[in-house]
């Protein structure tokens, strides 16, 4: 017997409906999200039965799922389908069973769904662009307390070997707790035993100390960022088989 899957994906519950060749419901439950809740309802499926669910944020763990448990993932774009297919009564049950039954009917407005090296390669590069911004957030908030003391950059600029022995060279006072940027919500020494840093850096300030007051975990947070950033760039010039990035990812 020939069954079309419709799943309506939200962050914490999914809405799974089944319908058979003749478009009757045969099933409509809404579960928690995760392999097992999702499998009581369509494990028992044949091999090879048509799924669909539309684009939504943190869907990538149902393409898995389906992938591999030998279901055909069909990934639905949430704007045509809505033109295709508005309802009035609109809620989570609908909603699936409209999607089984736009599959059923050979109506699904599709969307490409990536094979599992080319998601891997996104995953990596959105996790370089996030380090990158963090890295120019430290670096940025390093140039304004060394600027707030009346240093100018040195030439070449202060990441090159020079330019961290003179950042490390700077004798600067005390940063206090107005100007230090905590790492957590909470201030004072709360944030201290949370382990995000002290606050205020008492006695002369070196190029760690100047670390110490940036976003993160204290000192740490420049070291960890500009390292993975490295990691990263070796395993995407790895994936593409060119050892660069073009200049968008940079």
């Amino acid at each position: 017997m020939t069954v079309y899957v419709g799943i309506d994906v939200h962050r914490k519950r999914s809405q799974v409906a089944v319908i058979d060749g003749d478009g009757g419901v045969l099933a409509n439950r809404n579960v928690p999200n995760g392999a097992e809740p999702i499998l009581k309802v369509i494990g028992g499926l044949p091999s090879g039965t048509p799924a669909a669910f539309e684009a939504a944020y943190g869907t990538s763990w149902l393409v898995e799922l389906l992938e591999d448990y030998g279901f055909a993932p069909h990934l639905v774009h949430a704007l045509r389908c809505k033109a295709i297919a508005s309802a009035r009564l609109k809620n989570d049950k609908v909603d699936a069973a409209i999607l089984a039954q736009l599959l059923w009917a050979d109506l699904l407005p599709g969307a490409w769904i990536a094979p599992p090296p080319v998601r891997a390669l996104r995953a990596l590069l959105r996790h370089r662009v996030h380090l990158v911004r963090v890295r120019t957030l430290l670096r940025n908030r390093i140039h304004a307390i060394v600027a707030g003391h009346g240093h100018d950059r040195p030439a070449g600029g202060s990441w090159t070997g020079p330019g961290r022995a003179w950042l490390a060279s700077l004798e600067l006072p005390a940063v206090g707790a107005g100007v230090a940027v905590k790492a957590g919500p909470e201030p004072g020494r709360q944030a201290e035993e949370r382990g995000f840093g002290a606050v205020g850096l008492p006695g002369a300030c070196s190029l760690d100390a100047v670390r110490g007051s940036a976003p993160g975990p204290i000192h740490f947070a420049c070291r960890a960022v500009l390292g993975d950033v490295a990691a990263v760039d070796g395993a995407v010039g790895t994936a593409d088989g060119r050892g660069e990035l073009g200049p968008g990812c940079r």
